[in-house]
């Protein structure tokens, strides 16, 4: 499937669309964004539905343009009928006046779409609009195959959902399961908890979308659109959410010059292998004795070296303790497994990572971009994102590490976009930007 022939041009060409000026006191429906007036902004979100609008006469603000395109495909017979198959949709924003030397490219997780940056579940103004105030121009992709990319079983095979009680536990919800020690920190999702009734969690569970059921298949068809996508706007930094540092990974590695910067928001983890949680002292478990990540970080073979012939060139050893997570202030990471004499108390709530044996390989190419790791006080990921920092150390690809409770940023969880501070979130990643992008 890696060879699909997926072309590097557009199928459609850029829709520039003249977005009218609002006033900031016009009323919208929920869920919409005026794309061309800074939004008043607030550390808690306002109520359902409502945007607070600034005192006095309304003013017209500059026009920015929206536009979209299609990346990749390629035409495929199917019966007696020609489809087509691969093309990834791309939605852009760009300022009235781009201040900034690179865009942003944002790309979304597991069951989702590019509808996570534009807006909130809550009706506040979303990733996109604040980094556009900021001077980016922005993308907005929908994975190969899903949303506005469009779906077909006939090509990409089965798909899977998922339903409201895995998305309570693990994205909206945690405290209210509370399967492990960080779940009990999460406040910041709007009017919470975020379950079945609340206003946010319904809004956001009706965004939801079947997704691919063959996680390898996923990164065969969406790496090459998003390399697809770096060739036709030219260099640009990623942003990547959950399972889509998967194909952030493969980018950087296939081309780390088109690559400025990759910010990892919660990457799909652990290395090697992936976790389950159950709640208690021994929260955590091994999901099954296959590497769901073959070549650490992702399914589908990356540049190591010495060169991997074959995963299991990849010797796999399992830390005798938890990894301590590295402060925000972390550059460069030199996270290392705990001394097996005893774990730092730091560790208390950390998975036992799995690493690679020692000599471990480099990853050459991924140490050619910056890049940084930012993980939530309140998610699961908390419990093991320090061992993406030490996989990504030990291969000589030092990664950044940024934890949002350092910087005053408290109570978050996985979907940190739509909570009530997502704006200060994106200010943190913006910032990060300004002093590591040049």
């Amino acid at each position: 499937m890696a060879g699909n022939g997926i072309a590097n041009g557009a199928l459609a060409a850029l829709l520039a669309v003249q977005v009218s000026a609002v006033a900031p006191g016009a009323a919208r429906a929920q869920g919409t964004v005026p794309t061309e007036v800074p939004v008043p902004r607030a550390t808690q979100g306002p109520a359902q539905g409502t945007v607070s609008s600034p005192p006095g006469p309304a003013r017209a603000g500059p026009v920015t343009r929206a536009g979209y395109f299609y990346i990749g495909g390629r035409y495929q017979k199917l019966g007696d009928k020609t489809v087509m198959v691969g093309q990834m949709f791309v939605q852009s924003r760009t300022p009235a006046r781009v201040t900034q030397p690179y865009p942003v490219v944002m790309v979304h997780g597991l069951a989702q779409t590019g509808v996570n940056y534009l807006a909130t579940a809550d009706g506040r103004p979303g990733w996109v609009q604040r980094f556009v105030e900021k001077g980016f121009q922005v993308y907005v992709v929908d994975q190969v195959g899903r949303g506005r990319s469009g779906t077909n079983p006939e090509v990409y095979g089965p798909y899977d959902r998922l339903g409201t009680r895995s998305l309570e536990r693990t994205y909206t919800a945690p405290e209210v399961y509370d399967l492990y020690p960080q779940a009990k920190l999460h406040t910041r999702w709007p009017e919470g908890p975020g379950v079945q009734g609340n206003a946010a969690f319904d809004q956001f569970f009706a965004s939801q979308v079947p997704f691919l059921a063959n996680s390898q298949q996923t990164e065969e068809w969406v790496d090459p659109a998003l390399v697809a996508l770096l060739e036709k706007i030219g260099p640009a930094i990623l942003l990547t959410h959950g399972q889509a540092a998967l194909f952030g990974w493969a980018a950087s590695d296939a081309r780390p010059d088109l690559v400025k910067a990759h910010v990892a928001v919660e990457p799909s983890g652990p290395p090697f292998f992936d976790v389950q949680f159950r709640g208690g002292k021994d929260f955590w478990e091994k999901n099954g004795d296959g590497r769901a990540r073959a070549y650490g970080l992702t399914r589908m073979p990356l540049t190591f070296a010495p060169p991997v012939k074959a995963p299991e060139d990849l010797v796999v050893v399992q830390e005798a303790k938890g990894t301590e997570a590295k402060g925000s202030d972390a550059k460069g990471s030199d996270a290392k497994g705990a001394d097996a004499k005893g774990a730092d108390a730091k560790a208390d709530g950390r998975i036992r990572c799995w690493l690679q044996g020692e000599p471990a390989r480099t990853l050459p190419n991924l140490a050619k971009v910056p890049t940084v790791l930012v993980t939530a006080e309140a998610s699961f990921h908390a419990t093991y994102d320090a061992c993406t920092a030490a996989f990504l150390t030990q291969a000589g690809a030092k990664p950044d590490v940024i934890q949002l409770a350092d910087r005053g940023l408290r109570g978050n969880g996985h979907m940190m976009m739509l909570e009530t501070n997502s704006d200060a979130v994106a200010d943190v990643l913006a910032d990060w930007l300004a002093g590591r992008v040049k």
